[in-house]
């Protein structure tokens, strides 16, 4: 069977738009917070974000977007974009460089695309007030594939002429970690010898602040502690967005080309909890199930990793029943991984999630450290037992694996390792 391996990241994330940037802030617990002012109000309760830096999207006209000058984007394109479009644009460019790759080689029926949004809601309510405001005789004929939650499949397909399987994912904060996975399927059944596997997600009120209304977000108003993932004083977590593009293929197609593997995909698996539309299953009972599937997938017992990035957003329910499934997983085998969330650092980036927290743990195996678990003050009394460390490790972690979950209980993980 073939083994799929990542050779390139791209980054644009509340911590750092470009690798080093990222390695610095995971390993020093760097945040990407600041305060935020959402539709002007400050009457708000939702006070922080994670803020992505050095691009602009003032008004939903792209003539007015910007961003940073190292990145190309032709104009043209960008009308077909949403703010995460460009935001992907930027993380793709970044991740074929790493790679040892050209545009032109993502074009052809050897390559696929994967990717994860939610759409554009900024976008998508810009231009429904259009058609409402004029009755349906005005109307933006790029609306429809800018905003909604295939803009990021349309239009990089469209744009790199990927011929291979092309296929955008929508299970909430799972979504990349579908894409990752099903993008490792690809590989592994001789599918495809290249996949694109893109996350990402608009930096916007629109995005964002309708979770408030499930008291999801953190009403704290400090960015130091905002996000504290495992606290016992955790109240919910903060919004950011971005962009996060990994380039997986084949390991004998890495090789013959010369391209430096990263990391190994060795495993994933998944499980739902068959529980509630919104809340985790207060036992954990389908990441414990996709935890253990991944492991089997892996042919690796719970003793075999070394570092777990968890899925935990720092709201009081869903990292409580984490915790359950990570003591139900690895306590009561007598294992004691090291474990962190890094979503402390970066915020819950919905739908980016999985790829983004998937390449840090790709820099942790690659980089040789494991992220400290940042902002944790009070640990939560149901993490007893569990090995979370307050600083950054220099420590090389042979085996790492990755927790996702979203609405539904879709529970997807990842086991990720040093390359042979």
């Amino acid at each position: 069977m073939p083994l799929p391996v990542i050779t390139g990241l791209g980054f644009i994330t509340s911590i750092g738009n470009d690798r080093a940037s990222v390695v610095r802030s995971l390993r020093e617990l760097r945040h990407g917070f600041e305060p935020y002012v959402f539709m002007d109000n400050p009457a708000l309760p939702v006070k922080v974000a994670g803020t992505v830096k050095g691009f602009s999207f003032p008004s939903p006209n792209w003539r007015d977007w910007r961003w940073p000058p190292q990145f190309a984007v032709d104009r043209e394109l960008v009308r077909g974009l949403a703010p995460h479009g460009v935001y992907a644009i930027c993380a793709v460019q970044q991740a074929l460089a790493e790679a040892g790759l050209e545009p032109a080689d993502l074009a052809g029926g050897d390559t696929g695309l994967f990717c994860a949004s939610a759409g554009s809601p900024f976008l998508l309510g810009h231009f429904l007030d259009q058609m409402r405001a004029t009755r349906g005789e005005r109307g933006n004929p790029m609306g429809i594939v800018s905003s909604i939650a295939g803009t990021l499949n349309f239009n990089l397909a469209a744009h790199y002429k990927i011929s291979g399987a092309v296929c955008g994912f929508v299970s909430a904060c799972a979504s990349s970690s579908h894409a990752l996975g099903y993008a490792m399927d690809e590989i592994r059944l001789g599918r495809q010898q290249r996949m694109l596997v893109v996350g990402a997600e608009d930096m916007t009120t629109e995005s964002i602040l309708p979770f408030s209304t499930l008291r999801a977000l953190s009403n704290n108003p400090d960015p130091v502690t905002a996000s504290r993932p495992f606290d016992r004083q955790r109240d919910g977590f903060v919004g950011t967005g971005g962009a996060v593009a990994l380039i997986v293929e084949s390991a004998e197609l890495a090789r013959r080309r010369g391209a430096r593997i990263q990391a190994e995909l060795v495993g994933w698996g998944q499980a739902g909890d068959g529980y509630s539309v919104a809340a985790s299953h207060p036992e954990g009972a389908g990441l414990r199930e996709a935890m253990r599937r991944t492991l089997a997938d892996a042919r690796v017992t719970p003793a075999d990793i070394a570092y777990v990035n968890a899925h935990a957003t720092s709201t009081p329910a869903g990292d409580r029943s984490e915790a359950l499934a990570l003591q139900a997983v690895f306590t009561a085998a007598g294992a004691k991984p090291h474990i962190s969330s890094t979503k402390a650092l970066t915020g819950h980036g919905l739908s980016l999630a999985g790829a983004m927290e998937a390449a840090f743990c790709t820099l942790a195996i690659d980089e040789k450290f494991i992220p400290g678990a940042a902002h944790l003050g009070e640990l939560d009394p149901v993490c007893a037992g569990l090995d979370l460390p307050r600083t950054s490790l220099d420590e090389a972690p042979r085996l790492v694996l990755n927790n996702n979950s979203g609405f539904g209980g879709s529970n997807v993980c990842h086991v990720l390792g040093l390359p042979a």
